[in-house]
């Protein structure tokens, strides 16, 4: 294994940009006495996932619940089935969890949801959704917008949480990585995810952009806090579309080339490191997707995560290529 510092992050073996090519990532904070770890593989694969899952895996214990966004139907960007399920059945006593969505669509109910689930072939296991049955209230630790989130109360029946998220665009957020995938994607679809977006009814959507960042940070606090160190996080940066996958179909073409997997048991550093890939990339490949991030506050997700104190954004980078 190779160790690479943060400085060193565009000059990765796997092709990315020269040094000094992200100069317009975020700024970092207060350097903390010790950084946080990162894994990172070109490697793309099943195997490449269950490769750097172990990596991360010392604190995965009793029932397992594997966080993924199982995307619209036929949606085009998704994690592979084949990688997913491997993944699934490298971890024992796991299963994959969802939550309904807010918005209509093709996970609005529980009963669209699993034809989607089907339809995109992740029913190769359980596949709890979480909210299926309603709903409870976590605790939010130093919350200065929330005290408590309404989560899916299944979420209550694991002792672990694997985060596996597939980094990318998005159209509220500006991206979408393992930060959303629990903040929004823990939340259940009647009050949480209406309490992060800030409004009600025709104004669902139209949130202060900065406010929607800090309310989905501490809607994932909510669940890093409940989960303590037996939660654990990966980002594939595959066909990033500066749209999520609740785009389906409709999503626009990716423009930025597939740069591999980061896995690390802080969520603010496999954040953090997957910014930095996308700004280490040359600017006709990063453009669109930085204009997204940025024009959407997205960054924000990272400096509150930081104040916060949910994590490092400071990190070492550990290739295993």
């Amino acid at each position: 294994m190779k160790h690479l510092k943060l400085t060193a992050l565009a000059c990765l073996c796997a092709g990315l940009a020269a040094c000094g090519s992200n100069a317009s990532a975020p700024a970092k904070a207060d350097r903390p006495a010790q950084k946080a770890v990162v894994y990172f593989t070109t490697d793309i694969s099943p195997e490449g996932l269950v490769k750097i899952y172990d990596k991360i895996a010392q604190d995965v214990q009793g029932k397992v619940a594997i966080k993924v966004h199982a995307g619209e139907p036929h949606g085009p960007n998704i994690i592979p089935r084949e990688m997913v399920k491997a993944l699934q059945q490298h971890i024992p006593n796991s299963n994959l969890v969802e939550t309904n969505t807010l918005y209509e669509g093709g996970r609005h109910t529980t009963e669209l949801h699993r034809q989607t689930i089907k339809t995109n072939g992740w029913d190769f296991c359980e596949v709890d959704i979480m909210d299926a049955d309603g709903a409870v209230m976590l605790p939010i630790k130093g919350g200065k917008h929330f005290k408590e989130m309404s989560v899916g109360k299944n979420l209550l029946n694991y002792d672990s949480m694997v985060v596996l998220t597939h980094f990318k665009g998005h159209t509220m957020g500006g991206f979408g990585g393992s930060l959303k995938n629990i903040a929004i994607g823990c939340a259940d679809a009647k009050v949480g995810k209406a309490m992060q977006h800030g409004s009600q009814g025709a104004d669902l959507w139209r949130a202060n952009k900065e406010l929607f960042m800090e309310h989905m940070v501490e809607g994932g606090k909510a669940v890093t806090d409940h989960f303590g160190k037996n939660i654990v996080y990966i980002n594939v940066l595959r066909n990033m579309s500066v749209d999520c996958d609740c785009a389906g179909t409709s999503a626009a073409e990716p423009k930025t080339r597939n740069i591999g997997i980061l896995a690390s048991t802080d969520i603010l550093a496999v954040d953090q490191a997957s910014v930095d890939m996308v700004y280490a990339l040359p600017e006709e490949e990063a453009h669109d997707l930085k204009e997204r991030i940025e024009s959407r506050k997205g960054l924000r997700q990272l400096s509150y995560m930081k104040e916060l104190g949910m994590g490092n954004n400071e990190y070492e980078l550990v290739t295993l290529d």
